[in-house]
């Protein structure tokens, strides 16, 4: 913390010694102890509160991006719901229309599934929620 040597903490040790006496030497020195000890505390408090409010907005982040992703993923599987809903009734007059259908059933729900995938892959597993929980804040 301080670069403070030997030679200067026997320069501060005699300089204290003569202007409080011997008397009042051992009862400043605790109350500095103390006082430093507070100030030690205090810093360690706050360095721990910016480290919790730090984690807490990288979640937010993560948190965030993992929605953005499902909501586009939702949102292609709903076009794509919707395109198959619209299509029987447009070509209804061909005959492949049914295979057609298939198809796009089959790509929707690929599509979806791709989407889901993507969204566990992205998840924190249950083992590092449960190590973060259990770990201790430092």
């Amino acid at each position: 913390m301080l670069d403070i040597g030997f030679l200067e903490l026997m320069l501060i040790g005699v300089v204290a010694l003569l202007v409080l006496g011997p008397e009042r030497l051992p009862k400043a020195a605790r109350t500095a102890g103390l006082w430093i000890g507070k100030i030690k505390r205090t810093v360690s408090g706050m360095q721990r509160e910016i480290s919790a409010q730090l984690e807490a907005e990288e979640l937010r982040q993560k948190l965030n991006e993992q929605q953005k992703k499902l909501d586009d993923s939702l949102k292609k599987a709903k076009q794509d719901v919707e395109s198959i809903a619209d299509a029987p009734s447009a070509s209804s007059a061909q005959p492949s229309a049914q295979a057609d259908t298939e198809q796009r059933v089959a790509r929707a729900s690929a599509r979806l599934d791709d989407a889901l995938q993507t969204v566990r892959e992205d998840l924190p597993s249950d083992t590092d929620t449960a190590d973060q929980k259990d770990r201790p804040h430092s």
